[in-house]
């Protein structure tokens, strides 16, 4: 494989990192500027949308330059955001520097996969797409983890630092191992927006927003969740992480395996037993033992939602899909931000740390739905798109 590809994952980890380390720091930033653990939620919910809203702005404007000068420029913005918020003197600084990082996400996984699919054979392409993600599951196991480590012992400012570090490797390595590939040919915008008269698009986009937004309902809270319920030590939620990080690896391969032999009854399986689990959960969270063995369930129960989700869009946005997929990636973040939003509502009404569960069983169970629909809709169409055929082909039979 090129080592571009390297540069690539090291880019996709820095962001991982960044994405899901402040749900291990929460409690301590929120205690630094003196605020709720519903309102450090903010946090999680303000990156989320920043990823909604930047992720389609900044893949249209890629199109005006080189894929290689585009992913330097986000990776810029990603160390930028990262060191404001090392560095923020105040709460709404943080946010700030938050939304400005999460700007990057989107559109680096889309223009990426397109560079790192271009730099390989045909027949190696989603192998050379699966590794630069890897770097994304990867955070989840060791940068995760690592980050709240560092930030419980060394401060979350520390945390912070590191990771805008990280952003500055990934650029450097895009700019000496990314090839220059000249600029894209122009999108037809009208096209990719033509892709949303679908309806199939948006309800697999509302199943993303729902699914995913199940697993952060709860995930977003998890550190208060395990010291204060579970009884779990602040330095014990690190390897709480890495258990979640490990399910949401596993869940994410068997995902993309299994989805490409029947995608919607993966949907149905994967969707039932995470709401099921999510519920579950309000009831082990109260046990070290049964919470650790429910963490990374629910890792792999998310994670395996997530291939069959960007290949059912992907299908049905197939005569335009760029800007579709870019949507789904910030439908993804609308999830947390949604389900970060929710889980702290019920806290702040005095549910307790462990109702965030419910609100994330609801979602999930709520998605399950949807995707009975969809595909309901989708036998539907393809009953009508073949009857026509059935009808014409009736005579030429009787004439033999």
């Amino acid at each position: 494989m090129p080592l571009a590809l390297l540069a690539l994952a090291i880019g996709a980890f820095g962001i991982g990192t960044t994405e899901f380390v402040i749900m291990g720091v929460l409690p301590q930033v929120a205690g630094e500027f003196g605020v709720s653990i519903p309102a450090a939620g903010w946090l999680v919910s303000g990156y989320a949308l920043g990823v909604l809203i930047g992720a389609p702005i900044l893949t249209v404007l890629g199109t005006k330059v080189s894929r290689k000068k585009m992913l330097l420029f986000l990776m810029g913005v990603f160390i930028v955001g990262n060191a404001l918020s090392a560095a923020a003197p105040a709460f709404g600084v943080m946010l700030i520097g938050r939304i400005v990082a999460s700007f990057a996400h989107g559109a680096f996984f889309g223009i990426g996969s397109v560079v790192a699919a271009s730099l390989v054979a045909p027949a190696k392409k989603a192998s050379a797409i699966s590794l630069m993600f890897m770097g994304l599951t990867v955070a989840n196991i060791v940068g995760v983890p690592g980050g709240t480590y560092v930030g419980q012992v060394f401060g979350w400012r520390v945390t912070f630092g590191i990771v805008a570090l990280l952003g500055v490797v990934g650029l450097l390595g895009v700019a000496a191992l990314v090839p220059e590939q000249g600029k894209p040919e122009a999108a037809n915008i009208r096209t990719e927006f033509a892709a949303f008269r679908n309806v199939q698009v948006w309800l697999a986009m509302a199943m993303t927003v729902l699914g995913y937004g199940g697993v952060f309902a709860a995930i977003t809270y998890i550190a208060p969740m395990m010291t204060d319920v579970a009884g779990y030590s602040a330095g014990g939620v690190t390897w709480l992480l890495v258990l979640f990080g490990i399910g949401m690896f596993l869940g994410n391969l068997l995902g993309g395996k299994f989805a490409d032999k029947a995608l919607m009854p993966m949907l149905f399986v994967t969707l039932a037993a995470l709401s099921g689990t999510l519920l579950l959960f309000t009831a082990t969270a109260h046990s070290q033992v049964l919470a650790a063995i429910t963490l990374p369930v629910i890792g792999a129960l998310g994670f395996a939602t997530v291939p069959p989700l960007q290949k059912w869009i992907l299908d049905q946005a197939s005569a335009a899909p760029t800007l579709a997929s870019a949507a789904n990636i910030g439908a993804f973040n609308l999830g947390n931000a949604l389900a970060a939003w929710l889980g702290g509502v019920v806290i702040a009404a005095g549910f307790g740390y462990t109702s965030p569960n419910w609100v994330g069983a609801l979602l999930a169970a709520t998605a399950l739905l949807l995707s009975f629909l969809a595909a309901f809709l989708d036998r539907r169409t393809r009953a009508a798109a073949a009857a026509p055929a059935t009808e014409h082909a009736e005579p030429v039979t009787a004439q033999h």
